[in-house]
């Protein structure tokens, strides 16, 4: 599955070679189908499941209500965390040495960052600039993309030497 997979977007490669290295393509590749999945949850979670209204719980220590934005993103986040460290443990960073729960805890850092990050940012646009929250989705997605690339290459799933 992996070298299909491989194949197929290194068939598409060869136009962007003068520019990336393939190492760096595939890379785009993966964090594009799990960004794209992300937001396409993301809409789904907001206008289907959620339909656009704020959740309103009785738990504990946690807000008594979430705004729909961000109970779509939490949603979100669960779903894209799989796809994520799936793709970038098994089909791009594949030299790390770093053992398998290293990587897993690693990951799970830089998620937890982007999170933080995207809900921040979330926030801003949505409440106080009135930006659509799927519209917002997308320029923070943009945004978190470049941060996430270093932090993997050079963090998650470093070569020790």
């Amino acid at each position: 599955m992996r070298k299909a997979l491989l194949r197929l977007i290194d068939f598409f490669y060869p136009p962007f070679s003068r520019w990336l290295s393939l190492h760096t393509f595939r890379y785009l590749v993966s964090g594009s189908t799990t960004a794209a999945s992300g937001i396409v949850v993301y809409y789904i979670a907001y206008n289907w499941i959620l339909h656009q209204k704020d959740v309103k719980l009785s738990i504990p220590f946690l807000p008594g209500l979430i705004t729909a934005p961000v109970a779509a993103l939490a949603i979100e986040s669960l779903i894209t965390f799989c796809i994520g460290f799936i793709l970038n443990k098994y089909l791009i960073f594949t030299k790390s040495n770093l053992k398998g729960r290293i990587q897993l805890f690693r990951y799970g850092s830089v998620f937890v960052t982007n999170i933080l990050l995207n809900l921040a940012m979330l926030k801003v646009l949505v409440e106080a600039f009135g930006f659509y929250p799927t519209i917002s989705k997308i320029i923070i997605t943009v945004v978190l993309t470049v941060f996430s690339y270093f932090s993997q290459k050079y963090f998650t799933f470093k070569v020790r030497k």
